[in-house]
């Protein structure tokens, strides 16, 4: 969906090789003459992979975070090296289908190309599962709206806000600088699926005739009004979805739909909540023929929260961090999460290159 896609950037690692830092050498040595001929030196020696792992490198921010941190893991804790092939989501799937691309991070599965489920049919492609459950979300506003910010001496503008069917009566709250007898609703870009979405939602839910359906004409409109509001302390109601830095940066509060269900759906009037969109990895049929069970069983494992690699968006930001650094901050700062992922000797090894 176009929707999702406006968080997918970043800048793109280009054909950057990724080695086996100084310290998992150290540590390879020192395992191989204290433990002899055991799963542990195997794992250092990238269970017996003797070439870069190559990650499909797309063209968006979280998807880059995630190659990162997996490639970080591979690197200190297995000994690899890896790579990516920066390109969009066809060519790239394709390329996973030849085997030239090893493993995908980010299957957006709702909206996959074919190639990918013909793929997985045919054995071509493996798909290992969940990475994050990505969320899509039609009506939210800023938390100090419902429930104030002492902090910052904000009063509840709209204390009894909770659900779609409380909105029109307080449209005032939300009204529109251009026609003040009515709200403002921040759509979508015009052209994007979300855009025409969100307006069936409005008519559906009556809310057509108290809300103005704003448009904004480019992306950073689009967060600008957002963050721009928030600043200031200022009412907002519209659309974003997760994982999004905007998520990462703001305490938002979802107004609850109708629950999904496929009949809403499909019947075409949307009057129920957005489906969540879930991501998959996925690898090359070649590659899960390479790799040893240590390695498949960590992206096996593998899995990101969708409001963490909001939070992850966020920092790359504020921070203006690479992705390779992002993947730094995440394994120093969330050891809780990724050592779920591996053994405690690969963790061990993870840790000690860190320090």
């Amino acid at each position: 969906m176009e929707n999702a896609q406006l968080d997918r950037n970043g800048t793109v690692q280009r054909g950057r090789v990724w080695t086996a830092s100084l310290v998992v050498i150290v540590l390879s040595m020192f395992v191989s003459c204290t433990m002899g001929n055991s799963a542990s030196e195997v794992a250092v020696d990238c269970n017996g992979v003797d070439r870069a792992i190559v990650f499909a490198g797309l063209d968006w921010g979280s998807a880059q975070i995630n190659n990162h941190i997996a490639g970080r893991i591979l690197q200190d804790g297995f000994g690899c090296m890896f790579e990516d092939t920066p390109g969009s989501t066809d060519p790239l799937i394709q390329g996973l289908v030849r085997g030239e691309i090893d493993i995908v991070m980010e299957v957006w599965v709702n909206t996959a190309p074919d190639t990918y489920r013909e793929a997985i049919t045919t054995g071509d492609v493996i798909d290992l599962g969940l990475n994050m459950s990505a969320v899509q979300y039609s009506f939210l506003v800023p938390r100090y709206v419902i429930e104030g910010d002492a902090t910052r001496g904000i009063q509840p503008m709209a204390p009894d806000l909770r659900a779609v069917a409380d909105l029109a009566r307080y449209s005032s709250v939300f009204q529109d600088a251009e026609q003040p007898g009515q709200g403002r609703y921040h759509n979508c870009i015009v052209g994007w699926q979300c855009e025409q979405i969100n307006t069936d939602k409005l008519a559906t839910y009556e809310l057509d005739m108290s809300f103005i359906n704003f448009r904004p004409e480019t992306p950073a409109e689009f967060s600008n009004s957002l963050s721009t509001a928030y600043e200031q302390g200022e009412p907002w109601l519209g659309y974003y979805w997760g994982p999004t830095w905007v998520l990462g940066s703001f305490d938002m509060v979802v107004i609850t739909e109708p629950a999904y269900t496929d009949d809403c759906w499909v019947d075409g009037d949307y009057g129920c909540a957005f489906p969540t969109d879930p991501v998959h990895i996925a690898i090359s049929k070649e590659f899960s023929e390479l790799a040893a069970k240590p390695m498949l069983d960590f992206f096996t494992a593998y899995e990101m929260d969708q409001s963490l690699m909001s939070e992850l968006l966020a920092y790359m930001g504020d921070e203006d961090a690479d992705p390779a650094n992002v993947a730094v901050h995440f394994l120093l700062n969330k050891s809780d999460v990724w050592t779920e992922w591996v053994s405690i000797e690969v963790a061990d090894r993870i840790k000690a290159s860190l320090d």
